[in-house]
């Protein structure tokens, strides 16, 4: 007590001073209407400002879930165009199939079908990159579970944790995933060669096959790990195969590995019947051959 009084007696004409012009201060802008009008427009200048760098930050946090929906959602439409192309097409099972699985695609529920996770390690310039994400069985994710992006296929589950999963990506030279060219029917096997991670390989197309440079690369639908439809990728280049009886063609990839945050994993549970059937019928003919 006795130091803050010291300080008061020490500093009183300072402390006068400082208390005289606020009131000064505070008269000039109650009683006189331009001062008034500027001291309102200055603060509401200062509070719009700093309302409008707590909603930048807001939106700034906000992008990560955002980014979610959108990658959920551009998967969701891309299989809901594949289905509506199959219709034009006059595919009469594509009709039922789009009818039976609308509210599937477009409705609350559609993200049943689907996990969504992040990235959390990944690389690019090795020739076995892998990819880590932060889902794990206890997310319900499994083995050989197919892994897209809001822009196309990014790969394939390997390892499964508790917490986290492997992917083998398409830029891994084990990769192969099944594609055909959209619109024809004539399919083969995507392969990465070391190198460059924006662009891959379709190997095994028939050379009766009819396409041109610019068409686009989307999945099979042949096998048991990714739906048909998927894109992949657009062709840029063609070439005979080393062995001169099939195409091998250039395709620049649809997913930018090298930005690569949000995923989806997809939980078909036609996908996964047909793989365990496909797994019991080679037990079976192992079976038989011994």
């Amino acid at each position: 007590m006795q130091g803050l009084l010291e300080f008061l007696a020490k500093y009183n004409n300072w402390l006068l001073f400082i208390l005289l012009e606020v009131v000064s201060i505070l008269l000039l802008f109650r009683f006189n209407s331009y001062q008034g009008s500027v001291y309102v427009s200055t603060a509401n200048t200062a509070v719009g400002t700093m309302l409008r760098m707590e909603s930048a930050v807001g939106q700034y946090f906000s992008l990560a879930e955002t980014n979610e929906r959108l990658t959920s959602r551009n998967y969701f439409l891309e299989r809901e165009v594949d289905r509506l192309r199959e219709i034009v097409a006059g595919n009469n099972a594509g009709v039922e199939d789009a009818r039976s699985g609308a509210s599937l695609q477009t409705g609350d529920g559609s993200a049943a079908n689907i996990v969504m996770a992040k990235v959390v390690a990944s690389t690019i310039k090795d020739a076995d990159n892998l990819i880590t994400i932060d889902k794990g069985s206890q997310d319900g994710i499994k083995r050989d579970m197919g892994v897209v992006s809001g822009q196309g296929v990014v790969g394939v589950v390997y390892l499964v944790g508790k917490h986290y999963s492997i992917v083998i990506p398409v830029l891994n030279t084990r990769s192969r995933i099944s594609c055909s060219i959209r619109g024809t029917g004539y399919f083969g096997y995507l392969r990465w060669a070391v190198g460059d991670p924006t662009m891959a390989y379709v190997e095994d197309i028939p050379l009766h096959a009819r396409f041109k440079v610019g068409d686009i690369i989307e999945t099979s639908g042949y096998s048991s790990i990714f739906p048909h439809g998927v894109l992949v990728g657009q062709i840029t280049e063609v070439e005979p195969s080393s062995d001169g009886l099939s195409y091998r063609l250039k395709i620049r990839l649809a997913t930018d590995f090298g930005n690569l945050r949000d995923v989806c994993v997809v939980k078909d549970e036609n996908l996964q019947e047909r793989a365990r059937l496909m797994e019991a019928a080679r037990d079976s003919l192992r079976g038989q051959t011994k």
